[in-house]
């Protein structure tokens, strides 16, 4: 279990990382917007809160250290999805990582994203109600894809 939970959290924090700097990249190079780690964060401090879903995330009370919160919770999740990873396919897939399971995982991901963080934040399924919804449709999806490569480079990095 302590292999499993030490794993989990170096393979998901350092595929955290990749994406964040490929979000970096995207961002300086096609003016892609970051994340907003204060909304998400403010999202995820409601929950205990009991308010799952909410018109707009912009109109809701701000939360004290909402960015902080929304960094800590990308990087938490970051590590849920490799222990999920982990779990499906074994700690043996962390011994000899092949490039599959992880790209379903990062793939499949996605879905958390679409279908509970961007409805609950107000933006509709997979960001109906936004604007640019097929862009953030398509970055998103790179981005999980990137996650998923982030995985696997990150249990080649440390098998």
């Amino acid at each position: 279990m302590l292999e499993l939970i030490g794993r989990s959290l170096a393979i998901g924090i350092v595929a955290t990382a990749l994406l964040d700097l490929w979000a970096l990249f995207l961002n300086r190079a096609f003016g892609i917007p970051l994340a907003n780690w204060a909304a998400i964060g403010r999202w995820f401090a409601h929950l205990p809160r009991g308010r799952f879903a909410h018109d707009t995330i912009a109109d809701t009370a701000p939360v004290t250290n909402e960015r902080a919160i929304g960094w800590v919770m990308h990087y938490l999740i970051g590590a849920l999805f490799a222990a999920v990873l982990l779990s499906i396919w074994g700690l043996d897939w962390a011994r000899n990582p092949t490039l599959l399971p992880a790209l379903i995982v990062g793939i499949v991901t996605v879905g958390c994203g679409w279908f509970i963080l961007q409805p609950g934040m107000g933006f509709g399924l997979a960001a109906g109600k936004r604007p640019n919804a097929g862009q953030i449709r398509l970055v998103g999806l790179v981005n999980h894809v990137v996650f998923g490569l982030g995985l696997w480079l990150a249990a080649l990095l440390m098998r």
